[in-house]
C-alpha cells in the first residue's frame, strides 16, 4: 500500500501536470464500489465541478472541488465538496490524453477540459474515490502529520511515551501519526537504532526525540526519491502517467535503492555489517539489524 512519500509524489506530479483549475466535463464510474455508493449520483455530482486544489492528508489524496451544484437542481449535493482518494493496494491516479488506450482496470474516469482524463486505475478494486463534505470525516480521525508544522520532537514524545504498546504497531496506528506504513516504520526504527518490539513507554526522551527525527528523515528521503517501488505486480507503486511524461523524462520511483533494512533480509547492515533479520511483529513483516536495534 502506498505510504506518505508515494502519495505525496502523486500529488506533486498532478500539480505539475496542471490538474488544479481544471473543469470536470463528465464522469464515468466503471466499478460502483470504488465510489462507495450510487455511480449515477457520483457522476452527476462531480460533473461540471472545478478542481480547486490537490493535497494530501496521511495516505489520502484530497481534491477540493467547486461543484456545479452551486448553480443547480440536485438537492443535497452542494455540501459535498471534496474528493477523498485512497489508493490502497493497487490504486493509481493519473492524467492522460482522452484518446489514450485504456487498460480495462480504470474504475473511475473524470473527463476534463482540454481533452484530458483523470483516471483511477485499480486492478484489485480495493481503492476508493469518495465524494464527501468539505471537512471529510475520516481525516478527523488521523493523527499528527509527521512533516507538518505541528509535528515536533516534543509533541511526538508526548504521544508515544505514555503508551504501553510495542513501538512498531504504535507507529503504524494512523490515529497516532498519519501516513506511516510498514516500509517507513522499519526504516525509521533502524535510523533511530530502536527495536520494533520495544514498549513505547520504556523509551527515554532522548530515544523518542531521535525517533521523531528519524521519521522525518526517512519520509523526506522517500519523497526526494519519488517513492518506493518494490516489484512488477499489480499492487506495485508506479508514478502517475508514465506513458505520457514521467517515464520519458527519466523520473522513476527509486527509494528502493536507498532502503536500509526493508526487504534486505540476510544482507549486511549499512551501519555495522551484521545480517539484516526478518521477524513478524503484530502480524507485519518486520526488518531490523539485530546488532544496532537491540531490545
Amino acid at each position: 500500500m502506498p505510504e506518505l512519500p508515494e502519495v505525496e509524489t502523486v500529488v506533486r506530479i498532478l500539480k505539475r501536470r496542471g490538474l488544479v483549475g481544471r473543469r470536470v466535463q463528465s464522469c464515468e464510474v466503471r466499478w460502483e464500489r470504488t465510489v462507495g455508493g450510487s455511480a449515477g449520483w457520483f457522476a452527476r455530482a462531480v460533473g461540471g465541478a472545478i478542481i480547486r486544489g490537490v493535497g494530501r492528508r496521511g495516505k489520502y489524496i484530497v481534491i477540493p472541488l467547486r461543484t456545479a451544484e452551486q448553480n443547480t437542481h440536485s438537492a443535497g449535493v452542494s455540501q459535498f465538496a471534496v474528493l477523498l482518494i485512497h489508493l490502497r493496494m493497487s490504486g493509481h491516479l493519473y492524467l492522460c490524453p482522452s484518446g489514450q488506450e485504456r487498460s480495462g482496470f480504470e474504475r473511475v474516469v473524470l473527463a476534463l477540459d482540454h481533452d484530458e482524463e483523470l483516471r483511477f486505475h485499480d486492478p484489485r478494486k480495493f481503492g476508493r474515490v469518495l465524494l464527501l463534505p468539505a471537512v471529510p470525516p475520516p481525516l478527523g480521525l488521523l493523527g499528527i502529520e509527521p512533516l507538518g508544522p505541528r509535528f515536533s520532537a516534543t509533541t511526538f514524545a508526548e504521544r508515544v511515551l505514555v503508551r504501553r504498546r510495542m513501538v512498531k504497531p504504535l507507529l503504524l496506528d494512523q490515529s497516532v501519526v498519519a501516513g506511516l506504513g510498514n516500509i517507513y516504520v522499519d526504516e525509521a526504527l533502524w535510523e533511530a537504532e530502536l527495536h520494533p518490539q520495544r514498549i513505547a513507554a520504556t523509551l527515554s526522551r532522548r530515544e523518542a526525540v531521535s525517533l521523531a527525527a528519524a521519521i522525518q528523515l526517512v519520509l523526506r528521503r522517500g519523497i526526494e526519491n519519488s517513492g518506493t517501488s518494490l516489484g512488477e505486480g499489480r499492487a506495485n507503486f508506479v508514478l502517475p502517467s508514465p506513458a505520457v511524461d514521467e517515464r520519458s523524462s527519466g523520473a522513476t520511483a527509486r527509494n528502493q535503492e536507498d532502503l536500509r533494512v526493508f526487504r534486505r533480509t540476510g544482507r549486511p547492515c549499512r551501519r555495522c555489517t551484521a545480517p539484516i533479520e526478518r521477524l513478524i511483529v503484530a502480524q507485519r513483516s518486520t526488518h531490523l539489524c539485530p546488532r544496532c536495534q537491540r531490545m
